[in-house]
């Protein structure tokens, strides 16, 4: 096809996007499954969770580590769902969703989701597979908490029992942190030994 050397060059730029082939624009969107929320009595379930975190192609332990932080509830993963405890509505959900998207997913120079997050140290770096650019991760800070609310792995708390999840863990709090405790009631005081700590989630074994 003849071009018109007195068309300008956004004039010819515009007609060029017009003429793209359709499979082209449909495969450079970058599609997100909507989350299938339901309610089940006092608690709330992404029923698609595994889905979602497959399409963002990142761990699931990682999205729903930050959906528990910015949601400030507790909840267990179970299988391919998440179960919250409490009522959490789906455009609250699906806003945290679009939140991590921004942050931790999506290339801040060329807007495609084809990155990786790596460790340089103790940064967070996010690694763009098409366009080559890098970013550190901005993790949100939290508000700063007393030395007493840490949790430290290896090291052994009295905590309280607050609730008991699906696969029948106690679950306690302790500041930011949510702790789950294998083998304990509701209701009940233990003292407990952290095993493993991650994010604002920690995981301990009873001692008493």
């Amino acid at each position: 096809m003849a071009l018109d050397k007195s068309l300008d060059y956004e004039t010819l730029l515009d007609r060029a996007k017009k003429e793209l082939p359709q499979t082209l624009e449909a495969h450079d969107r970058f599609q997100i499954p909507e989350p299938d929320v339901m309610i089940e009595g006092k608690t709330t379930v992404i029923r698609n969770f595994g889905a979602i975190a497959e399409s963002l192609r990142r761990e699931p332990e990682h999205v729903f580590g930050y959906l528990l932080r910015e949601l400030g509830t507790a909840g267990t993963l179970d299988g391919q769902r998440v179960v919250f405890k409490g009522k959490v509505a789906t455009a609250q959900i699906a806003d945290r969703i679009e939140s991590y998207v921004d942050e931790y997913v999506l290339c801040s120079e060329c807007d495609r989701p084809d990155t990786k997050i790596v460790k340089d140290g103790r940064v967070l770096i996010l690694t763009c597979e098409t366009c080559g650019a890098h970013r550190p991760v901005h993790v949100r800070k939290q508000v700063k908490q007393q030395e007493a609310d840490d949790i430290e792995a290896g090291k052994t708390y009295d905590l309280m029992i607050e609730d008991v999840g699906r696969k029948g863990d106690g679950i306690a709090r302790k500041g930011r942190f949510i702790i789950y405790i294998s083998g304990s009631a509701k209701g009940t005081q233990v003292k407990a030994k952290i095993d493993k700590v991650t994010g604002s989630m920690a995981f301990g074994t009873r001692v008493s």
